[in-house]
Protein backbone atom coordinates (compact mmCIF):
# COMPACT_ATOMS: atom_id res chain seq x y z
CA UNK A 1 0.00 0.00 0.00
CA UNK A 2 1.55 3.43 -0.89
CA UNK A 3 1.68 5.94 0.96
CA UNK A 4 -0.87 8.84 -0.19
CA UNK A 5 0.57 11.77 -2.91
CA UNK A 6 0.55 15.31 -1.25
CA UNK A 7 -2.72 16.52 -3.64
CA UNK A 8 -4.66 13.31 -1.40
CA UNK A 9 -3.68 14.90 1.72
CA UNK A 10 -6.29 16.80 3.39
CA UNK A 11 -4.24 19.61 4.91
CA UNK A 12 -7.40 21.45 6.38
CA UNK A 13 -8.40 18.63 8.48
CA UNK A 14 -5.27 17.88 9.35
CA UNK A 15 -4.54 21.73 10.71
CA UNK A 16 -8.05 21.82 12.38
CA UNK A 17 -7.11 17.88 13.99
CA UNK A 18 -3.89 19.66 15.17
CA UNK A 19 -4.84 22.30 16.79
CA UNK A 20 -7.68 20.36 18.76
CA UNK A 21 -4.37 18.58 20.15
CA UNK A 22 -2.05 21.37 20.81
CA UNK A 23 -4.90 22.99 22.86
CA UNK A 24 -5.15 19.83 24.53
CA UNK A 25 -1.09 20.12 24.93
CA UNK A 26 -1.09 16.84 23.34
CA UNK A 27 1.89 18.03 21.99
CA UNK A 28 3.54 14.46 20.88
CA UNK A 29 0.35 13.20 19.55
CA UNK A 30 -0.14 16.54 17.42
CA UNK A 31 3.54 16.19 15.89
CA UNK A 32 2.91 12.46 15.27
CA UNK A 33 0.03 13.63 12.75
CA UNK A 34 1.86 16.63 11.32
CA UNK A 35 5.28 14.14 10.78
CA UNK A 36 3.05 12.13 8.71
CA UNK A 37 1.54 14.83 6.92
CA UNK A 38 5.05 16.56 6.38
CA UNK A 39 7.11 13.56 5.68
CA UNK A 40 7.28 14.63 2.30
CA UNK A 41 8.98 17.55 2.91
CA UNK A 42 6.78 19.59 1.77
CA UNK A 43 3.42 20.51 2.96
CA UNK A 44 1.89 23.93 3.55
CA UNK A 45 3.77 26.66 5.82
CA UNK A 46 0.50 26.65 8.69
CA UNK A 47 1.38 23.22 9.00
CA UNK A 48 5.34 23.84 9.65
CA UNK A 49 4.27 25.89 12.07
CA UNK A 50 1.91 23.73 14.34
CA UNK A 51 4.83 21.77 14.44
CA UNK A 52 6.41 24.19 15.91
CA UNK A 53 4.12 24.73 18.37
CA UNK A 54 3.89 20.91 18.62
CA UNK A 55 7.84 20.27 19.34
CA UNK A 56 9.19 23.39 21.24
CA UNK A 57 7.28 22.48 24.28
CA UNK A 58 8.75 19.27 24.24
CA UNK A 59 12.54 21.23 24.47
CA UNK A 60 13.46 20.71 20.96
CA UNK A 61 14.26 24.11 20.28
CA UNK A 62 17.15 23.49 17.73
CA UNK A 63 14.80 21.71 15.50
CA UNK A 64 12.21 24.43 16.44
CA UNK A 65 14.77 27.07 15.27
CA UNK A 66 15.43 25.01 11.52
CA UNK A 67 11.90 25.22 10.97
CA UNK A 68 11.39 28.60 12.04
CA UNK A 69 14.20 29.76 9.30
CA UNK A 70 13.09 27.88 6.57
CA UNK A 71 9.22 29.33 7.23
CA UNK A 72 11.02 32.99 7.28
CA UNK A 73 13.04 31.73 4.35
CA UNK A 74 9.77 30.91 2.58
CA UNK A 75 7.73 33.27 4.10
CA UNK A 76 9.66 36.66 5.41
CA UNK A 77 6.01 38.59 5.86
CA UNK A 78 5.55 35.80 8.36
CA UNK A 79 5.72 38.28 11.65
CA UNK A 80 4.56 35.55 14.37
CA UNK A 81 7.10 33.07 12.78
CA UNK A 82 10.04 35.58 13.06
CA UNK A 83 8.87 36.34 16.18
CA UNK A 84 8.94 33.00 17.53
CA UNK A 85 12.75 32.79 15.62
CA UNK A 86 13.26 36.03 17.45
CA UNK A 87 12.30 34.19 20.72
CA UNK A 88 14.51 31.27 20.29
CA UNK A 89 17.93 33.19 18.97
CA UNK A 90 17.96 35.41 22.03
CA UNK A 91 17.34 32.33 24.45
CA UNK A 92 20.05 30.51 22.41
CA UNK A 93 22.26 33.74 23.24
CA UNK A 94 22.63 34.85 20.02
CA UNK A 95 21.81 38.27 20.42
CA UNK A 96 22.59 40.08 17.45
CA UNK A 97 20.26 38.33 15.31
CA UNK A 98 17.73 37.98 18.18
CA UNK A 99 17.32 41.91 18.44
CA UNK A 100 17.01 42.18 14.69
CA UNK A 101 14.14 39.75 14.79
CA UNK A 102 12.46 41.08 17.78
CA UNK A 103 11.63 44.16 16.39
CA UNK A 104 8.84 42.57 14.68
CA UNK A 105 7.18 42.02 18.16
CA UNK A 106 4.31 44.93 17.12
CA UNK A 107 4.30 43.51 13.55
CA UNK A 108 1.91 40.45 14.17
CA UNK A 109 -1.93 40.65 13.59
CA UNK A 110 -2.69 40.62 17.69
CA UNK A 111 -0.15 42.74 18.14
CA UNK A 112 -0.17 45.82 15.50
CA UNK A 113 -3.58 47.88 17.69
CA UNK A 114 -0.81 47.77 20.79
CA UNK A 115 2.07 49.11 19.07
CA UNK A 116 3.01 52.78 19.63
CA UNK A 117 3.16 55.08 16.49
CA UNK A 118 5.25 57.67 16.86
CA UNK A 119 5.45 60.87 14.16
CA UNK A 120 9.11 60.83 14.65
CA UNK A 121 11.84 58.76 13.56
CA UNK A 122 13.03 55.35 15.53
CA UNK A 123 16.70 55.83 17.31
CA UNK A 124 19.21 53.06 15.93
CA UNK A 125 22.07 53.94 18.16
CA UNK A 126 23.52 56.82 15.82
CA UNK A 127 25.31 59.77 17.49
CA UNK A 128 22.20 62.74 17.87
CA UNK A 129 24.20 65.12 20.00
CA UNK A 130 22.03 68.39 20.75
CA UNK A 131 19.26 66.50 20.48
CA UNK A 132 16.06 65.03 22.33
CA UNK A 133 15.09 60.89 22.73
CA UNK A 134 11.94 59.56 24.61
CA UNK A 135 12.38 56.19 25.63
CA UNK A 136 9.48 54.48 26.83
CA UNK A 137 8.73 51.50 28.20
CA UNK A 138 6.18 48.99 26.83
CA UNK A 139 4.63 45.10 27.65
CA UNK A 140 5.77 43.73 32.02
CA UNK A 141 6.57 45.71 34.97
CA UNK A 142 9.97 42.50 34.63
CA UNK A 143 10.66 43.89 31.48
CA UNK A 144 10.75 47.59 32.97
CA UNK A 145 12.51 46.72 35.40
CA UNK A 146 15.36 44.12 33.49
CA UNK A 147 15.80 46.93 30.47
CA UNK A 148 15.65 50.36 32.94
CA UNK A 149 19.44 49.39 33.07
CA UNK A 150 19.87 49.94 29.24
CA UNK A 151 18.64 54.03 29.37
CA UNK A 152 22.38 55.21 30.61
CA UNK A 153 23.84 53.47 28.00
CA UNK A 154 21.85 55.05 25.05
CA UNK A 155 22.26 58.94 26.75
CA UNK A 156 25.80 58.08 26.81
CA UNK A 157 25.83 56.20 22.72
CA UNK A 158 23.40 59.18 21.83
CA UNK A 159 24.52 62.07 23.20
CA UNK A 160 20.93 63.39 23.82
CA UNK A 161 18.73 65.29 26.19
CA UNK A 162 16.79 61.65 27.25
CA UNK A 163 13.32 61.90 28.42
CA UNK A 164 11.86 58.64 30.26
CA UNK A 165 8.52 57.49 29.93
CA UNK A 166 7.71 54.41 32.47
CA UNK A 167 4.84 53.06 33.58
CA UNK A 168 2.91 54.97 36.94
CA UNK A 169 3.50 51.78 38.72
CA UNK A 170 7.45 51.62 37.94
CA UNK A 171 7.52 55.85 37.92
CA UNK A 172 8.55 55.99 41.76
CA UNK A 173 11.64 53.13 41.41
CA UNK A 174 12.07 54.58 37.98
CA UNK A 175 13.15 58.32 39.44
CA UNK A 176 16.07 56.85 41.01
CA UNK A 177 17.83 55.13 38.61
CA UNK A 178 20.52 57.03 36.34
CA UNK A 179 20.92 58.14 32.53
CA UNK A 180 17.61 60.19 32.06
CA UNK A 181 17.43 64.11 31.92
CA UNK A 182 13.68 64.12 32.57
CA UNK A 183 11.06 61.31 33.79
CA UNK A 184 7.85 61.28 33.20
CA UNK A 185 4.69 58.81 33.90
CA UNK A 186 2.69 57.23 31.00
CA UNK A 187 -0.21 59.19 29.87
CA UNK A 188 1.60 62.41 30.36
CA UNK A 189 2.37 64.43 27.34
CA UNK A 190 5.70 64.55 26.65
CA UNK A 191 7.90 67.53 26.12
CA UNK A 192 8.44 67.76 22.41
CA UNK A 193 11.65 65.12 21.48
CA UNK A 194 13.50 64.76 17.73
CA UNK A 195 13.56 60.34 18.14
CA UNK A 196 12.44 57.61 20.04
CA UNK A 197 12.99 54.35 20.98
CA UNK A 198 10.95 51.97 23.07
CA UNK A 199 12.84 50.50 26.45
CA UNK A 200 13.21 47.13 24.68
CA UNK A 201 14.02 48.52 21.49
CA UNK A 202 17.31 49.58 23.07
CA UNK A 203 19.38 46.24 22.72
CA UNK A 204 19.26 46.55 19.13
CA UNK A 205 20.22 49.98 18.66
CA UNK A 206 22.99 49.56 21.01
CA UNK A 207 24.15 46.27 19.81
CA UNK A 208 23.70 44.72 23.13
CA UNK A 209 25.81 41.37 23.33
CA UNK A 210 25.68 38.32 26.24
CA UNK A 211 29.21 39.61 26.90
CA UNK A 212 28.45 43.14 27.43
CA UNK A 213 26.20 41.73 30.69
CA UNK A 214 25.30 42.65 33.11
CA UNK A 215 26.93 46.05 32.69
CA UNK A 216 25.23 47.01 35.94
CA UNK A 217 24.37 46.02 38.56
CA UNK A 218 21.68 47.26 41.79
CA UNK A 219 21.02 49.70 39.41
CA UNK A 220 17.79 50.30 41.20
CA UNK A 221 17.09 50.83 44.79
CA UNK A 222 14.45 51.11 47.39
CA UNK A 223 13.17 54.25 49.07
CA UNK A 224 14.86 54.38 52.51
CA UNK A 225 12.20 55.81 54.39
CA UNK A 226 9.99 52.90 52.92
CA UNK A 227 12.64 50.35 53.98
CA UNK A 228 12.56 51.52 57.74
CA UNK A 229 9.00 51.26 57.77
CA UNK A 230 9.08 47.40 56.90
CA UNK A 231 12.45 47.10 58.95
CA UNK A 232 9.99 47.74 61.95
CA UNK A 233 7.29 45.57 60.52
CA UNK A 234 9.10 42.62 60.11
CA UNK A 235 11.94 42.93 63.27
CA UNK A 236 10.54 40.63 65.28
CA UNK A 237 10.25 37.65 62.91
CA UNK A 238 12.88 34.56 63.12
CA UNK A 239 15.43 34.38 60.58
CA UNK A 240 15.95 33.53 57.58
CA UNK A 241 13.43 34.92 55.88
CA UNK A 242 12.21 33.47 52.78
CA UNK A 243 9.86 35.75 50.46
CA UNK A 244 7.43 33.45 48.52
CA UNK A 245 5.69 34.21 44.84
CA UNK A 246 4.16 31.25 43.19
CA UNK A 247 2.16 33.10 40.64
CA UNK A 248 3.00 35.03 38.02
CA UNK A 249 0.20 37.05 35.93
CA UNK A 250 -2.77 35.36 34.45
CA UNK A 251 -2.69 36.65 31.32
CA UNK A 252 0.67 35.85 30.02
CA UNK A 253 0.99 33.30 27.38
CA UNK A 254 2.58 30.64 29.23
CA UNK A 255 1.40 31.50 32.85
CA UNK A 256 -0.30 27.74 33.22
CA UNK A 257 3.43 26.39 32.93
CA UNK A 258 5.04 28.88 34.83
CA UNK A 259 2.79 29.18 37.69
CA UNK A 260 2.00 27.41 40.70
CA UNK A 261 -0.12 27.33 43.61
CA UNK A 262 0.95 28.15 47.46
CA UNK A 263 -0.04 23.99 48.38
CA UNK A 264 2.58 22.89 45.57
CA UNK A 265 5.56 24.43 47.65
CA UNK A 266 4.83 22.34 50.47
CA UNK A 267 8.34 20.72 50.12
CA UNK A 268 9.70 23.86 51.20
CA UNK A 269 8.59 23.73 54.65
CA UNK A 270 10.74 23.15 57.22
CA UNK A 271 12.07 24.23 60.76
CA UNK A 272 13.58 27.24 61.69
CA UNK A 273 12.64 29.09 58.29
CA UNK A 274 9.97 32.09 58.24
CA UNK A 275 8.55 32.46 54.82
CA UNK A 276 6.86 36.05 53.84
CA UNK A 277 4.57 35.80 50.98
CA UNK A 278 4.46 38.65 48.90
CA UNK A 279 1.77 37.06 46.16
CA UNK A 280 -0.49 39.19 44.98
CA UNK A 281 -3.57 38.88 42.34
CA UNK A 282 -6.19 36.76 42.86
CA UNK A 283 -3.58 34.02 44.26
CA UNK A 284 -2.87 35.73 47.14
CA UNK A 285 -6.07 34.77 48.77
CA UNK A 286 -4.15 31.31 49.13
CA UNK A 287 -1.76 32.40 52.00
CA UNK A 288 -4.89 31.70 53.74
CA UNK A 289 -4.15 28.38 53.49
CA UNK A 290 -0.60 27.64 53.71
CA UNK A 291 0.99 24.24 53.44
CA UNK A 292 1.29 21.93 56.96
CA UNK A 293 4.72 23.07 58.60
CA UNK A 294 5.12 26.21 56.85
CA UNK A 295 4.67 29.15 59.17
CA UNK A 296 3.98 31.92 57.02
CA UNK A 297 3.28 35.77 57.36
CA UNK A 298 1.08 36.64 54.39
CA UNK A 299 2.03 41.04 53.78
CA UNK A 300 0.30 40.63 50.68
CA UNK A 301 -2.34 42.78 51.60
CA UNK A 302 0.02 45.99 53.47
CA UNK A 303 2.00 45.52 49.91
CA UNK A 304 0.73 48.57 47.80
CA UNK A 305 3.11 48.87 45.40
CA UNK A 306 6.50 48.07 44.06
CA UNK A 307 7.64 50.19 46.37
CA UNK A 308 7.00 48.62 49.35
CA UNK A 309 8.19 45.24 47.31
CA UNK A 310 10.89 47.02 46.54
CA UNK A 311 11.65 47.72 50.68
CA UNK A 312 10.80 43.97 51.76
CA UNK A 313 13.56 42.54 49.26
CA UNK A 314 16.34 44.47 50.51
CA UNK A 315 15.24 42.74 54.25
CA UNK A 316 14.99 39.30 53.32
CA UNK A 317 17.28 36.82 53.07
CA UNK A 318 16.20 35.08 49.82
CA UNK A 319 13.17 35.36 47.51
CA UNK A 320 12.30 32.24 45.90
CA UNK A 321 9.90 32.49 43.16
CA UNK A 322 8.47 31.42 39.92
CA UNK A 323 9.06 33.86 36.74
CA UNK A 324 7.64 36.78 37.79
CA UNK A 325 8.28 40.66 37.74
CA UNK A 326 9.38 40.49 41.33
CA UNK A 327 12.07 38.99 40.16
CA UNK A 328 13.35 41.57 38.41
CA UNK A 329 13.13 43.76 40.83
CA UNK A 330 15.34 41.31 42.90
CA UNK A 331 17.70 41.07 40.28
CA UNK A 332 17.80 44.91 39.85
CA UNK A 333 18.12 45.27 43.19
CA UNK A 334 21.02 43.51 43.72
CA UNK A 335 19.14 41.45 46.10
CA UNK A 336 19.19 37.16 46.04
CA UNK A 337 16.33 35.82 44.63
CA UNK A 338 16.01 31.83 43.59
CA UNK A 339 14.02 31.61 40.50
CA UNK A 340 11.96 28.32 39.51
CA UNK A 341 11.71 27.90 36.07
CA UNK A 342 9.67 25.84 33.62
CA UNK A 343 10.64 23.45 31.22
CA UNK A 344 11.08 25.76 28.04
CA UNK A 345 11.59 29.24 30.08
CA UNK A 346 10.95 32.49 28.89
CA UNK A 347 13.89 33.82 26.48
CA UNK A 348 15.58 35.82 28.83
CA UNK A 349 16.91 32.73 31.33
CA UNK A 350 18.76 31.56 28.15
CA UNK A 351 19.15 27.55 28.24
CA UNK A 352 20.84 24.92 30.70
CA UNK A 353 22.33 27.00 33.24
CA UNK A 354 21.89 27.99 36.57
CA UNK A 355 22.86 31.57 36.63
CA UNK A 356 21.66 34.73 34.61
CA UNK A 357 24.41 37.16 33.09
CA UNK A 358 21.21 39.98 33.27
CA UNK A 359 21.65 39.69 37.35
CA UNK A 360 24.59 38.74 39.29
CA UNK A 361 22.17 37.74 42.45
CA UNK A 362 19.69 35.32 41.08
CA UNK A 363 19.79 31.79 40.87
CA UNK A 364 18.21 29.66 38.53
CA UNK A 365 16.33 26.18 39.35
CA UNK A 366 14.86 24.31 36.05
CA UNK A 367 12.41 21.91 35.33
CA UNK A 368 13.97 18.71 33.86
CA UNK A 369 10.70 17.41 32.42
CA UNK A 370 8.07 19.48 31.39
CA UNK A 371 5.52 19.86 34.12
CA UNK A 372 7.63 18.51 36.88
CA UNK A 373 8.29 20.41 39.52
CA UNK A 374 9.02 18.28 42.56
CA UNK A 375 12.32 17.57 41.59
CA UNK A 376 12.87 21.49 41.29
CA UNK A 377 11.78 22.04 44.59
CA UNK A 378 13.65 19.53 45.86
CA UNK A 379 16.95 21.65 45.12
CA UNK A 380 15.69 24.41 46.66
CA UNK A 381 14.48 22.59 49.80
CA UNK A 382 17.92 21.42 49.84
CA UNK A 383 19.36 24.76 49.25
CA UNK A 384 17.43 26.30 51.94
CA UNK A 385 18.24 23.57 54.55
CA UNK A 386 21.96 25.19 53.73
CA UNK A 387 20.83 28.91 53.86
CA UNK A 388 18.89 27.97 57.56
CA UNK A 389 22.23 25.87 58.74
CA UNK A 390 24.31 28.96 57.63
CA UNK A 391 26.30 27.11 54.96
CA UNK A 392 28.34 29.66 52.93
Amino acid sequence: MTAPSASQIDYAAIQQQANALLSEERFSDAESLLRAALASGAGPIPLWRQLVFAIRPQGRIDESRQILEMIVRATPGDMGARFDLAEILLQQGEFARGWREYRFRYKMEHTTMIGRHVQRPRWEGQSIQGKTLLIHDEQGYGDTFQFLRTVAWARERSGARVILEVNADSYALAKRCAGYHDIIPLGTIPPAFDFHCELMSLPLALGLQLSDLPGSTNYLSADPARVDKWRARLASLPRPLVGLVWAGRPAHTNDSRRSMALSDLAPLAQEGVTFVALQKGSAAAQSATPPTGMPLVSLSEEIRDFEDTAAILTLLDVLISVDSSPVHLAGALGCPAWVMLPFVPDWRWLLQRDDTPWYPSVRLFRQQTRGEWGPVLQSVSAELGKLRDGAP
